[in-house]
């Protein structure tokens, strides 16, 4: 997909990571200056060396202090912000167990990046494209905030929680120029879903081979496509798309949903 992004800049954030990455390659490759932010430092200078015109940041989402400071920072060096991803998240680090299981201190670390970040970030970088007089914002949910999923109740929480502050800040801003539209990504091919799911030496071959049974298309999306579909909703193409969320999940969420292991 080609468009014109040239001289704008766009603010990824989580984009040392599969998705975050193959987002900030594909807006290079059309022309943006992107800020590839991510709490991890060391990845996000050897992200953006290998990205043209790439600048990082690195910035923890979660942090009040810490994303004013990195957004103000952007602004200083880039002297505007036209795009931003919001990318970063985050899922259980404690093994999947029944909500009345789960701990508040992992729920307030999911939640925290997950969903707090998203209006964080979107909340420093809004009037800085409000002065400008437009701009984009595409927040990335999960196709488990569109539809829930056992084991799972603070990252599909905070992600359905997503997809609905998006809805609250289209109709907010988009009025005043900039329009706010959201990504769900079904079962995605990464070096985690490839560990667990999908590769030769998975961990649990069983539950991929369930879930490619109820996706229409018979396969894990790659990251490519995920990161084209945020390339047409910060492209100039998209202009009257608004307060949408576009699920890129091979038609898992049309029908037949099945998410119970």
């Amino acid at each position: 997909m080609i468009v014109d992004l040239k001289d704008k800049v766009a603010l990824v954030t989580g984009s040392a990571g599969a998705i975050g990455s193959a987002t900030a390659k594909v807006f290079a490759a059309n022309g943006a200056t992107v800020v590839v932010a991510d709490i991890d430092e060391a990845k996000a200078r050897s992200t953006a060396a290998d990205i043209p015109r790439a600048l990082p940041l690195r910035l923890d989402v979660s942090s009040e202090a810490e994303v004013t400071a990195g957004v103000g920072w952007v602004q200083s060096h880039c002297g505007r912000i036209d795009i931003l991803v919001n990318n970063a998240g985050i899922n259980t680090a404690t093994g999947r167990v029944t909500f009345d299981e789960f701990s508040v201190e992992e729920w307030d670390r999911v939640v925290a990046v997950d969903l707090r970040g998203v209006f964080l970030v979107s909340r420093a970088v809004a009037p800085i494209m409000l002065r400008q007089g437009g701009g984009r914002i595409v927040n990335i949910s999960s196709l488990l905030g569109v539809v829930p999923a056992r084991l799972s109740c603070a990252f599909t929480a905070a992600k359905a929680g997503v997809v609905h502050l998006t809805r609250t800040m289209s109709i907010e801003l988009g009025s005043r120029g900039v329009l706010t539209n959201c990504v769900a990504p079904g079962s995605i091919l990464m070096a985690g879903t490839e560990a667990y799911f999908y590769g030769k030496n998975a961990l649990r071959p069983d539950w991929g081979k369930r879930l490619l049974e109820h996706i229409p298309l018979g396969r894990p999306g790659t990251v490519e496509e995920v990161a084209n579909a945020i390339l047409f909703l910060a492209a100039p193409e998209s202009s009257y798309v608004n307060g949408q969320t576009l699920c890129v999940d091979g038609g898992w969420s049309a029908g037949g949903f099945l998410y119970d292991f």
